[in-house]
């Protein structure tokens, strides 16, 4: 039936709006998604928003800089311009949230505002209504400036390039969190026999466990800052020792991202390369590129599937 097709108000009459601002409402979600190459407002709103964000991360930083004193007055047209910006994109997102989580329109609101995204967008914003609430803590409230700068992170998703990278890290997380946890107990450890070795020949400088622990950190991660190190002669083997290690330890999670990129590129081009493979005559499909480096084949060689 005709009927069936719409919606019942609170009136118990046929909603005939209701689809209208339903699909409304889902439009501003597609734009306000990143990376939807489909929609010519969505890609023009990542523009903007991260032309919005880089700017208020400037003015935030130009506001350090008293040389710059009589831009101060600019600063703030920015600051107030761009935070209202992203006060209301941040209203838009919790009202069709529900279509990114399919939960209900305020468990979908709560669920996006306790997202990485969400605690990032919300806390760039609190920082500059706080003063309005509470006068007296001003100058105690410009620290919180420095969150905003977390909007960098969101800057890069709206980057196919950078968006990878979040895709692999978060891919991988599991085995790059196993080997900074592997890395930890080996700190640990280093510190420990540090201390060992150099607390009686160096008791101001390896006073405690922690400044071992300072030391394996400089070493392990291969920086050496100089301003602690061993004299003894077990604690210089120790040290060579240790040094070889942090950079096998370090290495181990710059491989396992190498291996994510490799394997999301190879999902990627094989995803294209089915998507080009497809030609649809009836119910045969012809094969036309190779599955395996993308290189068209030859008429002769053309596999059929059925």
């Amino acid at each position: 039936m005709e009927h069936d097709k719409h919606k019942f108000n609170e009136h118990g009459c046929y909603d005939h709006d209701g689809d209208g601002i339903q699909n409304n409402k889902e439009h501003i979600f597609e734009i306000l998604q990143i990376g939807n190459r489909k929609d010519f407002l969505s890609k023009l709103w990542d523009i903007l928003i991260t032309f919005l964000i880089l700017i208020n991360i400037a003015s935030s930083i130009g506001f350090t800089f008293i040389g710059l004193s009589k831009y101060f007055p600019l600063f703030r047209i920015i600051e107030t311009v761009t935070v209202v910006v992203f006060t209301i994109e941040l209203i838009l997102r919790l009202w069709t949230a529900e279509f990114l989580y399919d939960k209900g329109k305020f468990k979908s609101a709560v669920l996006y505002l306790f997202s990485f995204n969400g605690i990032v967008e919300f806390w760039s914003i609190v920082p500059f209504y706080l003063p309005f609430i509470f006068p007296k803590g001003i100058i105690a409230f410009r620290m919180f400036r420095v969150v905003r700068m977390l909007r960098l992170f969101q800057a890069n998703t709206y980057s196919d390039s950078m968006s990878t990278i979040f895709i692999v890290v978060k891919r991988k997380r599991n085995q790059i969190l196993s080997s900074l946890l592997m890395l930890f107990v080996v700190m640990v450890m280093a510190s420990m026999v540090m201390y060992g070795f150099e607390h009686e020949s160096q008791p101001e400088v390896f006073d405690n466990a922690f400044s071992g622990l300072w030391w394996a950190t400089s070493a392990l991660l291969t920086v050496g800052y100089g301003d602690i190190y061993p004299i003894t002669l077990w604690g210089e083997i120790a040290s060579i020792i240790i040094t070889f290690l942090g950079v096998g330890m370090v290495a181990i999670p710059v491989g396992i991202l190498s291996a994510g990129f490799t394997e999301y590129e190879k999902e990627q081009r094989a995803a294209q390369i089915m998507e080009q493979n497809v030609s649809c005559e009836g119910k045969e499909q012809s094969l036309r590129f190779c599955p395996y480096c993308g290189e068209e084949l030859p008429k002769q060689r053309e596999g059929v599937l059925k």
